[in-house]
């Protein structure tokens, strides 16, 4: 049993929860209602009328409150569905991130285990560079992840309006280190950034910048959007 995460995991998750937070929204504003199916042999993922490739990052176990990952699970093992997922237990050797390469995780240590879950779930995804993921029931007492693999899924923009609420929205999802997620924002989208101790400035496409102050607790303090015009 674990009753937190270690320092590697979180840093590494943190630079991807602003590009995240923004990349689910796409992804759920893209998902039709209805119920859904699965053929894993197959790697779709059916929801409404909407036809996904995907692959099995993992699963939560709502009563053990423990998480599997997808390369682990024995009926999956080797299999074209849990590719993804055996890239991310690759990624966490390559780079000593012990909750990525575990098996399975005892998460029933944790103040919100659910939670702990979805973390996990998190990371998978912005390792895997996936956009997005999908947790859904599958049976009782079981939450599986799949990862889309599918170009159909729309890649979330950079909005310079919603870049604010962005921000701060992915800093305050795990809270480790806030400068991590606004670096990694600007790192998936292409963008150099040039800082000091207590701020960081980017130029969005078009030339605009973009300066993000901290304050002494590491926290964004002000975001603030400077128009060329």
């Amino acid at each position: 049993m674990i009753t937190r995460f270690g320092d590697p995991f979180l840093s590494e998750t943190e630079r991807h929860t602003a590009w995240g937070v923004a990349q689910l929204e796409a992804l759920g504003s893209f998902l039709p209602e209805g119920p859904w199916t699965a053929d894993l042999p197959s790697c779709l993922y059916r929801q409404g009328t909407l036809e996904l490739r995907v692959s099995v990052l993992g699963t939560y176990d709502t009563e053990e409150r423990s998480w599997m990952w997808g390369w682990a699970n024995p009926g999956l093992q080797g299999t074209e569905v849990v590719a993804l997922s055996a890239a991310v237990e690759r990624y966490g050797r390559a780079h000593g991130i012990a909750e990525l390469t575990a098996p399975t995780l005892d998460l029933s240590g944790f103040p919100d285990p659910r939670r702990a879950a979805e973390t996990l779930a998190f990371a998978g995804m912005g390792v895997a560079q996936a956009p997005g993921y999908i947790g859904v029931p599958a049976g009782s007492g079981t939450q599986v992840y799949f990862l889309p693999d599918d170009p159909q899924v729309p890649q979330a923009p950079l909005d310079p309006v919603a870049l604010p609420r962005i921000l701060v929205a992915g800093a305050g999802l795990i809270g480790h280190s806030p400068r991590l997620a606004v670096m990694g924002f600007f790192d998936h989208h292409g963008l150099p950034v040039s800082q000091t101790d207590r701020s960081l400035t980017a130029e969005l496409p078009g030339g605009s910048p973009v300066n993000i102050q901290f304050d002494a607790l590491g926290r964004i303090a002000e975001v603030t959007l400077n128009s060329l015009s």
